[in-house]
């Protein structure tokens, strides 16, 4: 895969929205871009760690035994369904007084996150050694950077609105909407590709 496609490619996939981009949103709607901007770095060791893990541990396991898939699977899912559930109940007042999303919810959500396997297995080559991998993990670094600060940008400029509006309560639900959404694309995927 030629250098412009993978950009091209890795840039689209971090662009959509997903579980941690919905949660970095969440996070500067609920407490802005400036408090929530520590949450970059768990999404980005996030990333970088289920990348590690999918290319020397999992990947062997999950393409011989399908049922380690469906496992890995279900467990993704009843986890982003326990973090909508967590959004939902979320108060204003717990909105205005502190973060709502925490490191380690976009750190454990983005090892998770289904993203990291197209980068594992489709984005970066797969014969390629650790000396070949670093420079497209260095973009693939930078990317996740950009697009996660904008996607709290994102979700800043939205919370202001739901503010003026007086419904700071549509911040949190709005999140917990989205990742339900998020888990049913993850499962139509899975039957249409099956």
């Amino acid at each position: 895969m030629s250098f412009l496609t993978f950009f091209t490619a890795a840039c689209f996939l971090l662009a959509m929205p997903g579980p941690t981009n919905t949660l970095l949103a969440t996070s500067g709607a609920g407490i802005g871009i400036a408090r929530s901007l520590h949450l970059l770095a768990a999404e980005l060791c996030g990333y970088l760690a289920a990348i590690a893990l999918l290319r020397l541990a999992l990947g062997p396991i999950v393409s011989d035994i399908p049922l380690a898939a469906l496992v890995l699977r279900i467990a993704v899912s009843v986890y982003i369904l326990g973090l909508a559930v967590m959004l939902w109940r979320v108060n204003a007042r717990e909105l205005r007084h502190g973060a709502v999303v925490t490191f380690r919810q976009v750190l454990l959500t983005t090892l998770l996150n289904p993203k990291a396997m197209v980068f594992a297995f489709l984005l970066l080559p797969l014969q390629a050694g650790l000396s070949g991998l670093l420079p497209r993990l260095g973009v693939i670094a930078f990317l996740i950077v950009m697009a996660g600060g904008a996607w709290v940008t994102l979700g800043a400029t939205l919370g202001r609105g739901a503010r003026r509006l007086g419904r700071p309560e549509l911040i949190s639900r709005t999140g917990a909407v989205t990742l339900v959404a998020v888990t049913g694309l993850i499962w139509l995927q899975s039957f249409l590709s099956a």
